[in-house]
């Protein structure tokens, strides 16, 4: 009977797990176009992914969380070392959450936000990008509007979360890559 038991929950183990790697797998949209939104800031200006055609984009969605706190103190350091190069870093907060709440949430990063923070009311991005139980997430986006490399829950095998030079890597090989768009 133990065994039986034993044997039916690692089976079960098993399809959850397979369920859960396959249901993530069908999020990684490398070489695909990233879809566009238009989404208001903190600071209240509304903008578009598409107006940054032509610039690299590092595109970071969130909910308020500690491993968002993380990724978005990584995404500032992106930026602070990319401010003089063609390339926009863009933080969503996309699971719906008052501005009020986003903005006390901001508060208690280790460093300033200098990069547009954008509230998702309607979690459209969400849904676009297949965000939800897999955030934070971090997608970079080449001059083209395609997207180039991403982390869909955002941790490497090792459990650790990608750091800003792991990114920085990426937009390095974007911004040294021809500018006319390849296909995957």
């Amino acid at each position: 009977m133990k065994k039986n038991f034993h044997q039916v929950l690692i089976v079960a183990i098993l399809i959850v797990g397979t369920s859960f790697i396959s249901h993530a797998g069908s999020f990684f949209k490398v070489g695909e176009s990233a879809p566009n939104f238009s989404l208001t800031g903190l600071d209240g200006q509304t903008l578009s992914l598409d107006q940054f055609k032509g610039k690299v984009v590092v595109l970071g969605l969130f909910h308020i969380c500690e491993p968002c706190l993380i990724q978005s103190t990584n995404l500032q350091r992106v930026h602070e070392a990319i401010k003089d190069k063609p390339v926009a870093v863009i933080g969503v907060n996309s699971s719906g959450d008052s501005m009020a709440d986003v903005r006390e949430f901001i508060q208690g990063f280790p460093m300033k936000v200098t990069y547009p923070y954008l509230l998702d009311p309607e979690k459209k991005t969400d849904k676009l990008y297949g965000g939800g139980k897999f955030i934070p997430n971090v997608y970079v986006i080449d001059q083209h509007g395609l997207i180039r490399w991403q982390r869909v829950g955002n941790f490497f095998t090792d459990g650790t979360l990608a750091g800003h030079e792991a990114i920085l890597q990426e937009v390095e090989k974007l911004l040294e890559a021809p500018s006319t768009p390849s296909t995957m």
